[in-house]
C-alpha cells in the first residue's frame, strides 16, 4: 500500500466525525468513551478480529471504559487506504 496525501487523509476524515491526523501527519487516531469495561473490551474484540483479518493492527490503549485508537502504516510511511478502512470499520461498530 502506498502513503496517501495529505488532502486525500483529510478528505477522508470528513466521513469518520472525530478522528484527527496526528501533527506529524503520519498517523489518525480517535479516542472512544464507552459505558463500561465490558463495552470498551468488546469493541476491541470486534476490531481485533477485523484487524487480524487485514493483517493491519491498531495501536491502542485502554483504561477501563476509554480506547485511544491509532491507525498508521508503518511499512509505507503513514497513512494508507488500509487505515481508512479500519477506522471506517470503528465507526460501523461503535454505530451498531
Amino acid at each position: 500500500m502506498s502513503k496517501l496525501e495529505k488532502t486525500a487523509i483529510l478528505s477522508a476524515l470528513k466521513n469518520l466525525p472525530n478522528w484527527e491526523l496526528a501533527e506529524d501527519g503520519k498517523s489518525i487516531g480517535q479516542v472512544y468513551m464507552f459505558g463500561d469495561f465490558n463495552s470498551a473490551f468488546g469493541f476491541m474484540t470486534r476490531i481485533a478480529m477485523k484487524a487480524e483479518k487485514m493483517d493491519h493492527h491498531p495501536e491502542w490503549f485502554n483504561v477501563y471504559n476509554k480506547v485511544g485508537v491509532t491507525l498508521t502504516t508503518h511499512d509505507a510511511g503513514g497513512v494508507t487506504q488500509k487505515d481508512i478502512d479500519l477506522a471506517t470499520y470503528c465507526e460501523t461498530v461503535v454505530a451498531s
